[in-house]
């Protein structure tokens, strides 16, 4: 047999195997990741209930949510939860080249920080409410140091609480982003820091010059994730405000949880979802574009 007709057959050969190993993961993405979305976007569409026939209805059940006052201020809630992303990313950066050194301990000191990350949602809620509780330990602290008079309503105030549970959200996720960053910071090349070092670059230079270039992958992942963690905030609000103090910790999907499981309004939960998923979409494909590694 001619070597082009066995270099296509052993191609062939190739290609079966790659795809039967893929197969079993394939098919699990398929029934349960891909035919819900896509079988959930289907049904933003229409009037689906469960006890009357299904109709397309087109774009009323967008019209209603667009018109409804609590959906607009999940949706501006769940925009101002990007707010804290910069900060997440800066600060998770800097744990990882705090903890990125062989000292004794060091371990404790990284597991220490990846805690929240582990910890249920209930636990954190439980905690953070006594924490924010007007005679909870924060206010106790803050009064202690005479920065405030009167004890602060973190969680009643409805100017206050949103920007609370940012704040858990930002805690709980530093660890995550932390252990990401240290392992690309441990994957930086050695002898290139210390050719640096030979050519008198200082530590601020090599890290500048050296380390967050070689971290610009890492770097776009993470700012993706949570960026799309920021739009999906739901955990946090339910368990410490449940959209309150009058609505003003509502997020976008905490208005499609809502409708969907305490009004069984599914249609316009799926819509709300739906345009959550549009602009998490949107904002991925930017930061794909203008964070993705440039080579030169």
């Amino acid at each position: 047999m001619p070597k082009p007709m066995l270099d296509h057959n052993r191609h062939n050969r190739h290609t079966l195997q790659a795809w039967l190993f893929l197969a079993p993961a394939l098919i699990l993405l398929a029934v349960f990741s891909f035919w819900p979305v896509g079988f959930g976007s289907y049904l933003a569409f229409t009037d689906y209930s469960l006890i009357r026939p299904t109709s397309w209805v087109g774009l009323d059940n967008f019209r209603y949510i667009f018109d409804n006052d609590m959906f607009v201020t999940g949706l501006t809630n769940s925009l101002l939860f990007l707010l804290m992303v910069p900060f997440v990313q800066i600060g998770a950066l800097g744990l990882a080249v705090l903890v990125n050194n062989q000292l004794p301990g060091i371990r404790y000191f990284r597991a220490a920080f990846y805690v929240p990350v582990v910890t249920t949602v209930s636990v954190v809620g439980i905690m953070w409410g006594f924490m924010f509780h007007e005679q909870g330990a924060l206010n106790y602290v803050l009064m202690a140091m005479h920065l405030v008079g009167a004890p602060v309503g973190w969680l009643s105030n409805d100017a206050l609480a949103l920007f609370a549970i940012m704040f858990v959200t930002l805690w709980r996720g530093l660890g995550w982003y932390m252990v990401m960053y240290l392992a690309a910071l441990q994957a930086v090349p050695a002898d290139m820091q210390e050719a640096a070092i030979l050519d008198g670059a200082n530590r601020w230079q090599r890290f500048w010059r050296i380390t967050v270039p070689m971290l610009r992958p890492t770097i776009m992942v993470c700012t993706i994730l949570s960026v799309l963690a920021a739009l999906k905030a739901y955990q946090e609000v339910d368990v410490l405000t449940q959209g309150g103090p009058m609505n003003s910790t509502f997020t976008a999907l905490y208005y499609a949880y809502d409708q969907g499981l305490k009004h069984l309004k599914l249609p316009r939960a799926l819509a709300a979802s739906f345009v959550v998923s549009l602009i998490c979409v949107a904002i991925a494909m930017l930061c794909l574009r203008y964070l993705k590694p440039r080579h030169r």
